[in-house]
């Protein structure tokens, strides 16, 4: 007889846990009070069916292994026959250098403690520097000098290396491949690494890109001494032309009225005014002794008389000439010192100009000699003993994670669309 399935179990005495079972003889007791009847009434329902049916492979799952496979798997595998069986080794050279602009104080800035005496990074030319090293000039110049083309061109690994007819725009591409290029803003320090397929290809670019980096630095300070100079020159430009036309005005002026100083000459001709004044004067005095002693008719008077005519006459010529406007070139004296003294003037203010225009070009070029840049290495192109690229292990974790996060999302895609239908 079958035991009840929801028969009470008696309770157990207490203190007694060993008589806690149900016995043989009150099981069949119960049978016999009607538990047995349920039991065969439920030995006849029919058995429940699972909720599940059992797991099977369906056509979506094979689907998305197989895009596994083929998305995941083939592609690693393709990479990692390549990398470690065609793929050359490179070897990488590394260049570190920074642009110093040195600002050495004058005397007078030192005494006042107005600069510092130390170098200072420029960070402007560094930027300028920074950009200049992945521009396509540098390609042109570099490959002038040594024929990337050739140095690069690898048909056994057609995916690290280029084609002998490549492009320059193809060129400047693989340039930011090879050519890395690593820059601290705070500090203004520069890292290069270039990679080739031999250690010394890639010394000889890293050594090219220095030596075209210091010649642009150069041409910045060139440019800058310039800068600070051209106002400078130009105002001495202007100065020189004009004492240049002050000058020539006077010349002319001297060939004109062939005089040489019109001041030293009116000092001479006032001279001479001064003495037919006391020529004048003296023979005036010998005419009155003589009419005071001699007759009328005396030759001696008439000779005094005519001397003192002759004397007023040269004197009164003498002072027109000062004032005369009959248009003759040494004739109005006095318009002729006037235009004199505008000349002289003229002279002396471009005189003055050209000097004040000459120290300030010297103090220009003496503050722009002051200031100047250059580029200092702090990590000479190094020579490489063993290859260092390309680096399989990350190339391979970067594909993998890259392709499994691909086939992921593939999948969930897939299965949102599906529940949606």
């Amino acid at each position: 007889m079958t035991k009840p399935p929801n028969a009470p179990k008696p309770k157990a005495e207490a203190g007694n846990d060993k008589d806690a079972s149900i016995s043989q003889a009150e099981i069949d007791e119960l049978d016999e009070d009607g538990w047995g009847e349920e039991n065969k009434k439920e030995e006849k329902l029919p058995p429940l069916k699972p909720h599940a049916k059992p797991a099977r492979a369906r056509k979506r799952h094979n689907m998305i292994r197989n895009l596994f496979v083929l998305g995941v798997l083939v592609p690693i595998l393709a990479a990692t026959v390549y990398l470690y069986v065609i793929a050359t080794d490179q070897y990488a050279s590394y260049l570190g250098f920074s642009v110093r602009a040195e600002d050495n104080a004058s005397p007078v800035e030192m005494l006042g403690g107005i600069t510092e005496l130390t170098g200072s990074s420029s960070g402007t030319d560094t930027d300028v520097l920074f950009e200049f090293i992945q521009s396509q000039r540098i390609v042109r110049l570099v490959d002038a000098k040594l024929d990337l083309r050739k140095m690069y061109h690898m048909p056994s690994d057609p995916i690290f290396g280029i084609d002998s007819d490549v492009t320059i725009e193809g060129l400047q591409k693989f340039w930011g491949r090879v050519v890395k290029v690593f820059y601290d803003s705070g500090s203004g320090l520069i890292e290069v690494r270039v990679t080739a397929f031999s250690p010394q290809d890639a010394k000889a670019v890293a050594d090219a890109i220095y030596d075209e980096s210091t010649v642009m630095i150069n041409k910045l300070t060139a440019v800058a001494r310039d800068d600070a100079t051209s106002y400078a020159r130009s105002e001495l430009e202007k100065a020189v032309e004009r004492l240049s036309n002050a000058r020539a005005a006077i010349q002319k002026f001297r060939l004109e009225t062939q005089i040489i100083d019109p001041e030293a000459d009116i000092v001479g001709r006032m001279g001479l005014l001064n003495s037919l004044q006391n020529q004048l004067a003296s023979a005036q005095i010998d005419l009155d002794i003589l009419m005071q002693t001699a007759r009328e008719g005396d030759p001696r008077l008439v000779q005094a008389r005519r001397r003192v005519g002759v004397i007023q006459q040269r004197l009164d010529d003498e002072r027109a000439r000062f004032s005369a406007t009959d248009g003759t070139v040494n004739g109005a004296y006095a318009n002729l010192i006037g235009d004199y003294e505008r000349l002289s003037v003229d002279k002396q203010f471009a005189e003055q100009a050209y000097l004040s225009a000459l120290t300030a070009l010297d103090l220009a070029t003496a503050e722009a000699a002051r200031k100047s840049r250059y580029l200092a290495a702090y990590i000479e192109p190094t020579l490489a003993e063993k290859p260092e690229y390309p680096q399989r292990l990350i190339i391979l974790a970067t594909l993998a994670g890259f392709l499994i996060g691909i086939w992921v999302v593939a999948v969930m895609v897939y299965y949102s669309v599906r529940d949606r239908r």
